[in-house]
């Protein structure tokens, strides 16, 4: 008797583990991690609406290879400790083998030479530093990186602003910053234009007013401001109190900025991902899904999260599997039309695609909105 109750509950264990296999045969787990709340909350909540966009439309059409997608999502805060933990949690706990993550380049470095070790396939929609990939072949990006940005805006400046000298205002101790910074300036002297004044400041400085002052005795044409928005914010409040009138110019990083500022962002440029008022029809659909989802325009945080799925999405059809190894190698050879732009990857799985330049303006209603002011090939 007691021989056969155990037996018993021996068979409904394994008929339960069973059970359990079948039904995560049945799912592609993706896990994903992101700035949900802290400094750059606006990046992550942003990234992870588009992703969640993306994974409702694919599995109302069937899932992909006949599976369901399921985002399993952890917050970092922008931290990178809570980033390693946050993927700790999800390759050992959860079991994912692809992470979409994290947003900004510390954090998603934190965990590419962990994600290479274990083969977790790792894509990072918007972390724009350089060695993001160097930790090896398992780690893609979905945004192009911050030489290329840099470069852009050295030359928007010159030949679209027209601008003969420029000043730069950049973070020391933030290696976005600190990259565009070099090339931008690159870029510009390139361009014939005369770098006046280069002036630094530390992460959580508050008054740059010392600074702004030895730029507004250079009298610039142009000032360049690498800094995420709630940084170039504080910036351009000072900026124009000091009157210095000049355009500002910057990168993806003032994506966030039109609900953190007001009028001292005018005259004001950045490069980014891609435009919402594209004529593209693709981006006209995605700015219309997002808007009737979330009642509001997507960012390119949004964009390049929803782009991040589908790349995925694509790659593990054309491998047949989910399996890490396989699709990780058919990654490698994208080659499709996504809403930031035709994409393909180079040799360090950076993509090879266009960066649009938005102007900051004012709505006819007195709110600011941005606006396509061109397109810069790589």
């Amino acid at each position: 008797m007691k021989k056969s109750v155990i037996g018993s509950f021996v068979m409904a264990a394994l008929l339960a583990l069973t059970s359990c296999g079948a039904k995560e045969t049945n799912e592609i787990k993706i896990g994903g991690i992101f700035p949900l709340s802290g400094a750059v909350a606006v990046y992550g909540v942003e990234c992870k609406n588009g992703i969640d966009l993306a994974i409702e439309e694919i599995n109302a059409a069937g899932g992909i290879n006949g599976k369901n997608v399921v985002l399993i999502s952890e917050d970092d805060e922008g931290n990178p400790d809570k980033t390693v933990n946050a993927y700790q949690k999800l390759t050992s706990k959860d079991g994912a083998k692809i992470i979409i993550g994290s947003l900004t380049s510390g954090c998603t470095q934190a965990i590419t030479n962990r994600a290479q070790a274990q083969k977790v396939v790792q894509i990072a929609p918007a972390a724009t530093a350089p060695a993001i990939t160097d930790a090896g072949d398992y780690i893609f990006r979905a945004c192009f990186i911050d030489p290329f940005q840099g470069r852009v805006g050295g030359k928007f400046s010159a030949e679209t602003l027209n601008a003969k000298t420029a000043a730069i205002l950049y973070d020391t101790g933030n290696d976005y910053s600190v990259g565009l910074t070099e090339n931008f300036e690159a870029a510009f002297t390139q361009a014939g234009g005369k770098i006046v004044a280069k002036e630094a400041y530390t992460t959580n400085d508050k008054d740059f007013n010392a600074q702004l002052t030895k730029i507004k005795s250079a009298n610039p044409d142009v000032v360049y401001l690498p800094d995420y928005y709630n940084v170039v914010a504080l910036i351009a409040k000072q900026l124009r109190a000091q009157g210095i009138e000049a355009p500002i110019v910057g990168a993806d990083g003032w994506d966030g900025i039109l609900g953190n500022s007001s009028a001292e962002v005018l005259n004001g440029f950045y490069s980014n991902h891609y435009a919402t008022d594209s004529t593209d029809p693709a981006v006209q659909a995605f700015v219309k899904k997002f808007n009737d989802k979330y009642n509001k325009d997507p960012n390119s945080f949004a964009a390049l999260g929803y782009d991040s799925v589908y790349i995925l999405k694509d790659a593990i059809i054309k491998a047949g599997s989910d399996d890490a190894t396989a699709v990780k190698e058919a990654l490698k050879a994208t080659n499709g039309d996504y809403v930031t732009g035709h994409l393909t990857f180079d040799e360090k799985r950076n993509p090879i695609k266009s960066a649009v330049m938005l102007e900051i303006v004012k709505d006819d209603d007195g709110t600011l909105k941005t606006v396509y002011k061109t397109t810069v090939n790589p």
